[in-house]
């Protein structure tokens, strides 16, 4: 079971703290970040199922956060602010936020508020749909909901690198998927020059795997190209 990762952009250390100790105590995992190019960083390497975004920042304003987030992701992102005015809602929204809340603000409604932007995402962030069934292969199983893995049956633990990079070629399954394809849905375009932190996470992926790493049953390289994911057992009976 893979807890949804939330990103809390706030520069305001009281608040900081709260939302990041509220979120905790409801099972999510939290990074915090204090100002805008410190989260697009964090953005990039940590990959969060999830911002939530201050707009007044100390070194650049959140409208910039949420444009340079857009121009590579669809990860959800909820605007936090103290800002009332219609027009730095409606300013927000048009730049690619999902949704805005008002400071001061109430636990129930914010939690409610991180619920629905998750329902109505993918939690790879790629924008498509999730899954409606799970995947299955040889004994391999993900259930895309409950962001599970399982090899007959029995749990595997992936890191959260780890797990997007799989369920992206599960959802792409008997596709071959480019280097640089998995590298912009997993980190987005900053690192897709050069693939080494990729082949170092998918030697991971099948030690965990694989019974014979050397011979790969589940994912298969197409030497100088990608990865491909053996084919769903759904899609097989279609």
């Amino acid at each position: 079971m893979h807890k949804f990762h939330v990103l809390i952009i706030e520069d305001e250390k009281n608040i900081r703290n709260f939302i990041s100790k509220t979120l905790s105590s409801q099972g999510y995992r939290v990074s915090c970040a204090s100002t805008g190019n410190e989260a697009l960083s964090l953005a990039t390497s940590l990959c969060p199922d999830i911002l939530l975004l201050d707009l007044g920042l100390p070194d650049i304003d959140g409208m910039k956060v949420i444009r340079r987030m857009r121009s590579w992701s669809n990860c959800p992102i909820i605007v936090v602010s103290a800002r009332t005015l219609e027009l730095d809602k409606v300013r927000a929204l048009d730049a690619g936020a999902d949704d805005y809340l008002t400071k001061p603000f109430g636990t129930s409604e914010l939690m409610a508020r991180i619920r629905t932007s998750l329902r109505h995402s993918n939690p790879n962030g790629n924008g498509n749909s999730l899954p409606c069934h799970l995947y299955r292969a040889k004994g391999l199983k993900i259930d895309f909901s409950k962001r599970a893995i399982s090899i007959n049956e029995e749990s595997i633990h992936l890191t959260p690198i780890e797990y997007k990079i799989v369920a992206f070629l599960a959802q792409n399954s008997g596709k071959v998927m480019t280097y640089s394809a998995v590298m912009n849905n997993v980190w987005g375009p900053y690192n897709e020059s050069d693939n080494k932190i990729l082949r170092v996470n998918m030697a991971n992926i099948r030690r965990k795997l694989e019974k014979n790493p050397a011979e790969p049953v589940y994912i298969y390289t197409e030497v100088g190209v990608g990865y491909r994911m053996a084919d769903d057992e759904e899609n097989i009976k279609l």
